[in-house]
């Protein structure tokens, strides 16, 4: 009776590890098959980037549009460097991105400390409002934006003799200031810091630390997930703004890459340069994303749920 329990309990075991081996197979097939789907714009823009104008439009019709075949070269690339002054474009871009994430991430963390760890009158209606504000659209007060950055002070210098003088437009900082703060960095930010035990502030409090030790020097730390998610989400928007540089930078020397695109398109559009110059501008996305995805994902993981 014994050993027909256990051969009985043995094939159901064996049905088990296949059902889950099965299981996992499936998982695989299907990951695999995304993977595929949403690689065929990059392998595309890619190979595309490699061949002329006529060749592009005409493999496009088959499957030769995913492949290097063909008349392939590089020479799109040495044309997208001769059209437009693309190392330029891309120090700007760094420049303003790095400081919207780095200042960002200082900000709107201390935001997200106040409103999760801080007892004070209001901060309930603080952060209604915060979040109110994720459903007013950009585009509806780019204008009045516009209007008040140009009547923003501003310190220049002649010479070596400084003077302040009125307007924003065409500098550096009203392409980066305006994006430090964002509601939806200060939100999340809220949510996975009030994961964190207040036991560890009273604690600390005990010991003698100030608010501001205990968010450099505890909270912080144990955040490490949450300010990954927070860069990668302010680095996307940041690196591929568009329509406010358009409207406030008219100097080419302050312009960034997402800007430099109206160049391929003037007159006749130059498809392979345009691939060529997509390219160029989403490899530093990839690198970053590639760079964060684990903190990326066990923060959605921990903040989401928990939150």
């Amino acid at each position: 009776m014994t050993a027909v329990t256990v051969s009985r309990q043995g094939r159901v075991d064996r049905s088990e590890h296949q059902q889950r081996r099965r299981r996992r197979v499936l998982s695989y097939v299907a990951l695999a098959f995304f993977a595929v789907v949403f690689l065929f714009p990059l392998v595309f823009m890619f190979v595309s980037s490699l061949k002329p104008d006529a060749q592009i439009l005409t493999d496009a019709r088959s499957l030769d549009a995913f492949l290097p075949v063909g008349d392939i070269s590089m020479d799109n690339y040495r044309d997208v460097f001769d059209r437009v002054p693309v190392a330029r474009f891309m120090l700007n871009s760094v420049l303003i991105t790095t400081l919207i994430v780095v200042l960002g991430l200082v900000v709107n963390s201390m935001c997200g400390f106040a409103l999760s760890r801080l007892e004070w009158k209001g901060r309930g209606a603080v952060l209604a409002v915060v979040i109110a504000t994720l459903i007013v659209p950009f585009e509806t007060i780019a204008i009045p934006m516009v209007y008040w950055v140009s009547k923003l002070p501003t310190l220049v210098f002649e010479g070596a003799v400084p003077k302040y003088d009125f307007g924003w437009l065409n500098t550096y900082q009203v392409q980066i200031i305006p994006f430090i703060a964002n509601a939806f960095s200060i939100f999340l930010f809220t949510q996975y810091f009030s994961t964190i035990p207040k036991s560890l502030d009273e604690a600390a409090r005990i010991d003698g630390a100030g608010w501001f030790t205990i968010y450099r020097k505890i909270v912080v730390p144990l955040a490490g997930p949450a300010f990954a998610t927070v860069a990668i989400l302010t680095f996307l928007p940041a690196w591929n703004s568009y329509l406010w540089p358009l409207m406030v930078v008219q100097e080419e020397s302050l312009r960034p890459v997402m800007v430099g695109m109206q160049y391929f398109f003037q007159l006749n559009p130059a498809w392979g340069e345009v691939m060529a110059y997509t390219t160029l501008i989403t490899l530093p996305v990839l690198i970053v994303f590639l760079s964060f995805q684990r903190a990326f994902v066990s923060s959605v993981a921990a903040s989401g749920v928990k939150g």
